[in-house]
């Protein structure tokens, strides 16, 4: 399972649901789970890939609109498409303000599930892309010298090496030793670039 390029996890309380689900994830060569309630769910131990999660809206205990909330509050993040046999507008604008991926009533095409698995994969894949970057751009801000991050936050405001030098009082031949070495441990390729990494992480100086 671990070995798979995504994941979609079903949870429906309905037996009939999950193989008809069952059988179309099988049928385009998805790699699925499913689970008849939410604390099945959460008590299944999930592989660290894409994925999203299939979820029915009216379930026994919490609803799938609450648990949608529950889910928030324990920092999981994966993107949900809830299906049910009972929508109505208040439950779809609930739904998607709290960042649902798509809200499918019952009966459904085939197709309209499958597109949004690959919608809802596709953001959970980037997602996790942009959380790999900036835990590699804050391990190389980590890597900076205390004077390595203060020429960082003085550049990205853009002063000049003369101004970061007066600012530190230091040489501007020092300042430029300094910037040179942020540049290289950030692995930036300009200045610009420097400053996306740094709006990325949230660095001192910038607004987040």
């Amino acid at each position: 399972m671990t070995a798979a390029k995504a994941i979609v996890y079903v949870v429906d309380d309905d037996e009939a649901v999950r193989g008809a689900l069952k059988d179309l994830l099988e049928s385009v060569g998805l790699c699925f789970e499913t689970f008849p309630s939410c604390q099945d769910f959460l008590k299944a131990q999930r592989a660290d890939i894409p994925s999203c999660l299939i979820l029915d809206v009216r379930l026994p205990g919490t609803s799938g609109l609450d648990f949608q909330l529950e889910l928030a509050a324990m920092n999981i993040e994966i993107p949900i498409i809830f299906i049910t046999g009972h929508g109505d507008i208040p439950m779809t604008v609930q739904a998607m303000k709290a960042g649902a991926v798509d809200f499918l009533t019952k009966p459904f095409r085939d197709q309209e599930l499958l597109d949004a698995i690959n919608k809802a994969v596709d953001r959970d894949r980037k997602r996790r892309q942009q959380r790999s970057e900036v835990t590699q751009l804050r391990e190389r801000y980590e890597a900076l010298t205390p004077r390595e991050r203060e020429v960082l936050a003085l550049v990205i405001q853009g002063l000049l090496n003369k101004q970061i030098a007066g600012e530190l009082g230091t040489s501007e031949t020092t300042v430029k030793i300094h910037r040179g070495q942020v540049m290289r441990k950030m692995q930036a390729e300009s200045l610009p670039d420097l400053v996306r990494m740094a709006e990325k992480i949230c660095i001192p100086s910038q607004k987040c």
